[in-house]
């Protein structure tokens, strides 16, 4: 049964899930965890419609009105920073945070580097029937970054890196200033590092809206694809706006999940647990366990760690109000809710940890071990931080190279292949009543005098 949380010798705790003893009142609450979703409700999509309609209407005025009432405009009025000004700013780099970025593009270029699909693969149904697979990069993408109160640089690499290594030749990037109307120089240095075009100095749906349909008025063209994290009005918007430009998936607050036994450091799951619940007030932090011992060495050691870490207050709302401690009966109930739940940040605590892995089936990124926190991926191993959240890793998975271009088919058939194919097409197309579709069968085959 669900457990409500009360105060413990430490004065923290959090709210318990008790799988072992399952009630209604139990059933009741996973299904509101593991069916979540990553959707925006409707007046959030409400309202970034009329930006999107405004944006589309009035442009770059749009987007500044937007700006000044919601916040993230240029506090010097210059909505694009382009390519020869982000290289300043790359330049301005101290020769520590260069290294650092240097080797976070390194690492993320050398995994991307083998997601490159072939541009070309033929099959052979048979005899004259032969089908291309052609795979060609997009022309222009735009990567959304989120910024505002905390910026971060490492979303630009992990959404322009793969751009380039699919061979996309223009970039464009958005993000939000913060509240005092700055840029911050490391995510404006990333940008030149990266070879960024231009990077729109804006945020939230009047963002989105720019890059769908462009700003005519200074130069800026619309994107093929929009890509990239961001709040709920970041997600609404590229909802919004799917039907005119691709977007790579409905992004929701960043999720963390620990999975972990009697053999785990309490500290080290305390300090994973915590990880993502950093990001916002909305954001999920659940540990899965059958040890309550465990459960409350976690709880102390959350409690001793909250008071040492900045963003303590954000941190402590998000463990209020979407922290759980799971207790199921046993390893395979674990995993079942693992999988059920699909976490967006899955880090995996136990004796055996691979023989679990090897049954994890929905989860975003999987960090193995105590060696493996999850900000090692979110900044320096290699692997895309933009991840699948709102239990959409039941379906979908990080961002790839692949999300930057698409396939096409080319199909050649010569006068034997049509033949032997000609009947089912004949067959079929009369059983849907398609007349049209079997005469273009039919008049191949027709000699001169029968036409």
């Amino acid at each position: 049964m669900t457990v409500t949380p009360t105060a413990s010798a430490t004065g923290f705790r959090l709210r318990r899930l008790d799988l072992r003893n399952p009630d209604a009142t139990t059933a009741a609450t996973i299904a509101g965890l593991v069916r979540r979703g990553s959707v925006p409700d409707a007046r959030v999509r409400d309202g970034a419609r009329a930006i999107l309609d405004d944006v589309r209407l009035r442009g770059e005025a749009a987007v500044e009105e937007a700006s000044r009432r919601y916040g993230g405009g240029p506090g010097d009025g210059t909505l694009i920073k382009d390519r020869s000004s982000l290289k300043e700013a790359a330049a301005r780099l101290s020769p520590e945070i260069r290294r650092a970025l240097d080797q976070a593009i390194a690492n993320v270029r050398r995994f991307a580097e083998t997601q490159r699909p072939p541009a070309t693969a033929t099959t052979t149904i048979g005899p004259g029937v032969e089908i291309e697979r052609r795979w060609t990069p997009l022309h222009r993408v735009g990567c959304y970054v989120p910024g505002g109160s905390a910026p971060y640089p490492s979303s630009l690499v992990m959404t322009v890196v793969p751009a380039h290594v699919a061979g996309v030749s223009d970039i464009v990037v958005a993000s939000p200033a913060a509240d005092d109307g700055r840029v911050d120089d490391v995510l404006l240095g990333a940008a030149g590092l990266l070879h960024v075009d231009a990077l729109l100095v804006a945020g939230g749906a009047q963002a989105i809206g720019a890059l769908a349909f462009g700003l005519p008025g200074i130069g800026l063209a619309p994107v093929d694809r929009i890509v990239g994290p961001g709040n709920a009005w970041v997600t609404a918007a590229k909802l919004e706006v799917a039907s005119v430009v691709g977007i790579d998936l409905p992004a929701g607050p960043s999720e963390g999940m620990v999975l972990a036994d009697a053999s785990a450091d309490p500290a080290i799951v305390a300090a994973d647990l915590v990880t993502q619940a950093e990001h916002g007030p909305d954001s999920p932090a659940i540990l899965v366990t059958s040890d309550t011992q465990l459960a409350d060495a976690v709880e102390s050691e959350i409690a001793a760690l909250l008071p040492r870490l900045e963003r303590r207050e954000i941190l402590e709302r998000a463990l209020r109000d979407h922290g759980w401690i799971v207790i199921p009966r046993g390893l395979d109930a674990a995993t079942e809710f693992v999988n059920d739940y699909a976490p967006e940040h899955l880090s995996v605590d136990l004796a055996d940890a691979e023989a679990a892995v090897a049954r994890i089936e929905s989860a975003g990124s999987i960090f193995v071990g105590p060696w493996a926190p999850e900000s090692a991926g979110d900044y320096a191993t290699g692997a895309n931080h933009v991840l699948p959240t709102g239990g959409l890793a039941r379906s979908c998975g990080p961002l790839s190279v692949e999300a930057f271009g698409r396939f096409s088919q080319v199909q050649r058939l010569d006068r034997g292949g049509l033949e032997s194919i000609a009947a089912t097409i004949r067959t079929l197309a009369t059983a849907e009543g398609l007349t049209a579709h079997r005469n273009a069968v039919d008049v191949r085959f027709r000699t001169d005098r029968d036409r």
